[in-house]
């Protein structure tokens, strides 16, 4: 008999209204209610976050890479230290990804064959190939409750003919990293459907890839440079290609608009590190759209970030304060626009998943764009 995974999906609910759903993830560190935003953590940290904050404004799960932490410090003394869980003091979920959109983003040279992709490190400038065999041996060290498939992250644009390659080669890279899993017991494998743009290779790539039986899927190659509406187009091609009993990850999202429209097409998680990036130039999301807290404008405005936040910034401290600190060069500024987006964005999961539970998410969504001010079309 096949041993259960180690994370289980279970279906809640499928909204009546716009066919998304809500879902619970069952971890080895932690339940996790869906649809849900994970801040990403890249070097085992969420910048300007503590572990104790990450936990109060509701992050039930955080992704770190697999790339960094294998050229500093290292996986071996992650491994030493008894994990990531401990070596960076969280104790609910964590997701690593494979390092392949870094080995492809990051360096230049590059070279991509059947065995692995050959790069230089950012840096110390030392060569190193990484591997599917190799990206699953770090994140065995590192220990993560999701791990992911090394995949080919296809750019946009691409041609037809080499994106049905690099589709291919994912699929083949998979079947190596499912043959070097070393804790299948306790880390969960994810594969990856690639594809690019084309709808045709897209639904090649999640029969091939969902033919393996995997704990869980993700869709990546997509919000890498291509129309809103591409995307889309995308998701309602491969979505109902994914099981049902199984969470659905779509890499590297996070801007308010996709997580509402990427949940109402039947996805589960959503990573991104524009709440923090974002946080870090001075701009936050709020109810009403972003506003650039730096600007000249708010030196006097002693209302909050946003007046219908709940978050300890906005209950606390007011844009004119928080525009000074960032002028001022002050860390105590970019820590605060950094929490106050997190929490927005796992809030606004929260909310998405309370309109799907209530039957009425595309009215949410209605409501919520126009606030927002977004000015897409119906989706």
């Amino acid at each position: 008999m096949t041993a259960p995974f180690p994370v289980r999906f279970t279906l809640e609910h499928v909204c009546r209204q716009s066919g998304a759903r809500a879902g619970r993830m069952e971890t080895p560190h932690g339940t996790i209610l869906t649809p849900a935003f994970m801040p990403v953590g890249t070097q085992a940290t969420v910048k300007a976050m503590s572990p104790d904050e990450l936990k109060q404004l509701g992050a039930g799960i955080i992704l770190a890479n697999t790339y960094h932490l294998w050229m500093r410090p290292g996986s071996d003394l992650v491994r030493e230290a008894g994990g990531l869980h401990r070596f960076m003091s969280w104790d609910r979920a964590i997701l690593t990804d494979s390092g392949g959109f870094q080995v492809f983003s990051l360096s230049d040279p590059k070279r991509i064959t059947e065995e692995g992709v050959g790069f230089t490190s950012h840096i110390d400038g030392s060569r190193h190939i990484l591997t599917p065999e190799k990206s699953i041996q770090v994140q065995n060290d590192l220990g993560a409750d999701i791990i992911m498939a090394f995949d080919e992250c296809t750019p946009w644009p691409a041609e037809k003919d080499y994106a049905q390659r690099s589709l291919e080669r994912t699929t083949r890279w998979l079947e190596r990293c499912l043959e070097a899993h070393q804790r299948p017991g306790d880390q969960a494998l994810f594969g990856i459907v690639q594809g690019s743009t084309y709808a045709d290779l897209r639904r090649q790539s999640a029969r091939a890839v969902t033919a393996f039986d995997l704990p869980g899927y993700a869709i990546g190659g997509l919000s890498v440079g291509e129309p809103g509406p591409e995307m889309q187009a995308m998701l309602e091609e491969t979505v109902p290609l994914l099981p049902d009993n199984r969470p659905r990850y779509l890499m590297g999202v996070g801007s308010p608009d996709y997580l509402v429209d990427g949940a109402l097409r039947g996805i589960d998680l959503f990573d991104c590190v524009l709440p923090t990036r974002m946080g870090r130039n001075g701009t936050v999301l709020t109810s009403e759209g972003r506003l650039i807290v730096r600007d000249a404008r708010y030196a006097r405005d002693f209302a909050p970030l946003d007046k219908a936040c709940s978050c300890p910034v906005c209950q606390t401290f007011s844009r004119a304060y928080i525009r000074h600190l960032i002028k001022a060069r002050e860390i105590l500024g970019l820590r605060l626009t950094s929490w106050h987006n997190l929490h927005f964005l796992v809030h606004l999961m929260e909310q998405v998943r309370a309109a799907i539970l209530a039957d009425r998410l595309a009215d949410f969504r209605a409501e919520f764009f126009d606030a927002y001010g977004y000015t897409r079309g119906k989706s």
